[in-house]
């Protein structure tokens, strides 16, 4: 029987105006009701997801900054942190990438360049990084960096950042997150490897596990577990190594594919 579900939130659960499906507070309340855990899986920011589900901040557990930050019940339970000299370094590198949003996450809060603090680039912090500090100089933070994360306004992220970032594909975990952002995070660390973690842990077998992703930093996470649900707006390399596949996310496909699992008897 299932006991918890990891979802990604952009692509998959939120709606393409950045919404909950409808429907989603009752397929909560019957998650609950059965005794399976949800657990929003993202590249957002721990801050940004609290927010987004103050009212299950005591339920769900958070799978935060792609896998590097794991909190259930207020307490942490995983952690990878990218390490001060490899962010510092990533960050410098990006410094000739252009016009891009440089993120510095770290445990305690976000840090963007005052130089950066620009109109073009607040709507798109504001939505994954909710608690984030100004600052003049990246060598002045000394909160545990999880990883770095980079943002091409123009939608174009492996050519403009992913691309140029290959002299730190052997010593760093470097990640398309989406068209717009890369993340750079400590080697080997995943949302897969935090999966792996939680059921460690929480002592589940991935047969006990389902998932639902749409892009390409979904795939370990898909991989970890027995039902894995890639969206019907998927990435096509992530339809690949889907067990299952769902409708779109502006089609409520997470909520349809649970109550799938709910009809099957696997809850």
């Amino acid at each position: 029987m299932i006991k918890i579900i990891f979802c990604d939130m952009d692509g998959t659960l939120l709606t393409s105006e950045n919404k909950l499906p409808a429907g989603f507070e009752e397929t909560v309340a019957e998650l609950k009701r059965r005794g399976v855990i949800f657990s929003p899986a993202s590249g957002r920011q721990i801050f940004s997801l609290k927010k987004s589900f103050a009212n299950y901040a005591d339920e769900f557990l958070f799978l935060a900054e792609n896998g590097t930050l794991v909190t259930y019940r207020g307490e942490e339970i995983f952690s990878c942190p990218l390490g001060f000299e490899p962010a510092r370094k990533v960050l410098a590198a990006s410094m000739s990438f252009g016009n891009i949003l440089r993120v510095y996450c770290g445990k305690n809060d976000a840090y963007i360049l005052r130089e950066q603090n620009r109109p073009e680039f607040k709507a798109e912090l504001d939505k994954y990084y909710t608690h984030a500090a100004v600052t003049d100089s990246f060598d002045e933070i000394d909160d545990v960096p999880l990883k770095v994360a980079l943002f091409d306004p123009t939608a174009q992220s492996k050519k403009n950042i992913y691309d140029k970032l290959t002299p730190f594909y052997d010593s760093l975990q470097v990640v398309l997150s989406s068209d717009y952002w890369v993340d750079v995070m400590a080697p080997n660390i995943s949302k897969g490897e935090a999966v792996k973690n939680v059921q460690r842990v929480m002592n589940f077998k991935p047969e006990e596990c389902a998932a639902f992703g749409d892009y390409l930093n979904d795939k370990e996470m898909l991989e970890a577990v027995g039902y894995g649900f890639a969206m019907a707006n998927a990435h096509p390399e992530l339809k690949k190594v889907a067990r299952f596949e769902t409708a779109g996310n502006d089609e409520a496909g997470v909520l349809v594919g649970i109550r799938r699992l709910m009809a099957d008897g696997l809850m």
